[in-house]
């Protein structure tokens, strides 16, 4: 971790992507153990590794996580966690870290996630009128395969409130907007979808 603190300096607003990945091919049958998972902290100005941190099982990334955070130094970066680590206790973290999260919701959020869901397609269905959003849309094309992304952002408070009335994620300092993403490439005559 020293040594990662010498050679990097974070940026203000640097993003700090935090996810849990299984190292394959690391497992030992003959004496019955699994393959090692980590979670890891990718600055990804830097390019590097900032931290990370072993975990018994992919299930267990939700304590391992509050684990890595302790050990960064993130004042000023925005943190990006996947739905697995979308809970109030790893965002009330992050900002007394002094930093901003961004928190992946799937479905492992039930009403969280429908809510949002459902804000989304009221927003689509009404032309956004009277809703605070803004929308950005990016196409590039390389290597033969066209990529479209969509990226709409809601601000408005009172949906927010709708989002969750619960207060389970948005109540943490920070819980200011809802974003949802639509990806779609094509290639060789192919399109897959991902939102």
């Amino acid at each position: 971790m020293d040594w990662a603190r010498s050679v990097s300096e974070l940026a203000e607003g640097e993003v700090v992507a935090i996810d849990g990945k299984t190292l394959r091919g690391c497992h030992d049958r003959a004496n019955g153990r699994g393959a090692l998972h980590m979670v890891s902290a990718w600055a990804t100005e830097n390019r590097m590794v900032l931290g990370q941190t072993r975990t018994e099982a992919h299930s267990n990334e939700i304590t391992a996580i509050p684990e890595l955070l302790r050990m960064l130094e993130l004042k000023g970066c925005l943190v990006t966690i996947d739905a697995m680590g979308c809970q109030k206790e790893i965002a009330r973290q992050v900002v007394q870290g002094d930093a901003d999260y961004l928190l992946a919701v799937k479905a492992n959020q039930g009403e969280l996630h429908e809510n949002i869901k459902d804000l989304f397609a009221c927003g689509e269905r009404s032309g956004w009128d009277g809703m605070a959003y803004s929308h950005h849309d990016q196409v590039s094309k390389d290597h033969g395969r066209l990529e479209r992304r969509e990226c709409w952002v809601i601000t408005d408070p009172e949906e927010l409130a709708y989002v969750d009335p619960h207060q389970r994620i948005m109540a943490e300092p920070g819980g200011k907007v809802v974003c949802a993403a639509h990806g779609e490439a094509t290639a060789s005559g192919s399109t897959s979808e991902q939102q």
